[in-house]
């Protein structure tokens, strides 16, 4: 099989990377990280202009078509940066959704303008029972005097701070799985907000009695779309994880060629040489299984999400491994915010929780194994 990049998707990489290089420094990221969700950055207004936002989605919906090595190339340069911007959680997740399931009238209410970077969304689909299990929701919406009233919690919606609406997914009255439209204020919706290890923006929803529109629900029986946009959010991670691996084998490269000790650069001993070779060995396996992910978005949805949980499950291993080595080749300076790697270490031990961890996505494995 050809992975060769084509010229346009070449150009996207080039662009992208150097518009990283030189808007996310580490201070800039800390000056983008304690502005988060108060208002639309230059980084992000940025992406809009670009069509970095329009990527992902088809032209049917004001997209620009891109498949799942258009947004691999994205995630890739994202994560190499260590962007703090919220490209899945605020635009991929929430708009895809919105793509397979509004209106027309309800697209050009919320997904136009978040393409144009006008705005943020997020998704709330995990409760603290569910384990990942995106369907296992109580959560609960039910129909009264021609409005939709929903009562549950949801726990660490990613974006919440920023999104003008959030898109809650809760259990109907037949028994499916509904998805409704909560916008920002909503009376009767409760927030509480914090930040993840890696200092991503997340909350708690909580939803006591909410009164929505009968038009605020974007589906009865949303659970392909859904199973969908997730195996979409975790090849998009496992392209960021690949990325944010790159930069933390460079960075400990660097490092153990300049430190030195008993007289000699730390690259010089075989056993650190060793576990360098382990790392860029975990990074290249990782790098075919994202990519065995990026292309599998268009199988069937058996066959997709087995590939997609077998790639998540390895790259949030080779994840962890990669951080763990790179935090002791520096040392205990590999701990401190000072030293940039350990921002990179708390982002690829985060990135095995987002969208289900390897032991969940282990049990999909093996579930099709027995199965097979």
């Amino acid at each position: 099989m050809d992975f060769a990049l084509t010229d346009e998707q070449r150009m996207l990489e080039e662009t992208l990377t150097r518009l990283v290089a030189d808007q996310v420094s580490p201070e800039q990221r800390r000056t983008l990280l304690n502005a988060a969700g108060t208002e639309t950055s230059a980084l992000w207004r940025t992406f809009a202009e670009l069509g970095i936002l329009h990527m992902p989605f088809s032209e049917d919906v004001g997209g620009l078509g891109g498949d799942g090595t258009d947004l691999m190339i994205i995630m890739q340069a994202l994560g190499r940066g260590l962007v703090p911007e919220p490209y899945l959680a605020g635009v991929l997740l929430p708009g895809k959704l919105l793509a397979l399931t509004a209106s027309s009238t309800q697209q050009q209410r919320w997904l136009t303008p978040l393409l144009e970077g006008e705005h943020q969304l997020a998704l709330a689909w995990q409760e603290h029972h569910a384990r990942y299990d995106a369907f296992a929701v109580s959560t609960q919406a039910i129909q009264r005097n021609g409005q939709w009233l929903l009562t549950g919690r949801k726990d660490v919606v990613m974006n919440l701070k920023a999104a003008a609406t959030t898109l809650v997914t809760a259990r109907v009255e037949s028994g499916k799985l509904g998805l409704f439209i909560v916008p920002a204020g909503t009376a009767g919706s409760t927030m509480h907000h914090y930040r993840t290890m890696d200092d991503q923006s997340a909350g708690d929803l909580t939803l006591e009695n909410v009164t929505l529109a009968l038009d605020n629900c974007l589906s009865e029986d949303v659970s392909n779309a859904l199973s969908e946009v997730l195996a979409i959010g975790r090849a998009a991670l496992c392209a960021e994880a690949i990325g944010a691996m790159e930069t933390a084998c460079d960075q400990t490269l660097a490092y153990i060629k300049e430190r030195k000790q008993f007289g000699l650069p730390l690259a010089a001993f075989q056993a650190l040489q060793h576990r360098m070779v382990d790392m860029h060995l975990h990074l290249e396996q990782s790098r075919s299984m994202a990519i065995l992910a990026a292309t599998s978005l268009t199988l069937p949805p058996h066959e997709r999400d087995y590939k997609i949980a077998a790639a998540k499950a390895y790259c949030g291993e080779s994840a962890r491994f990669i951080a763990e080595q790179a935090i002791q080749l520096h040392g205990a300076m590999g701990m401190t915010d000072e030293c940039y790697v350990s921002n990179y270490a708390k982002h690829l031990v985060m990135f095995d929780h987002y969208l289900g961890d390897s032991d969940y996505h282990l049990e999909t494995v093996s579930e099709r194994l027995e199965v097979a």
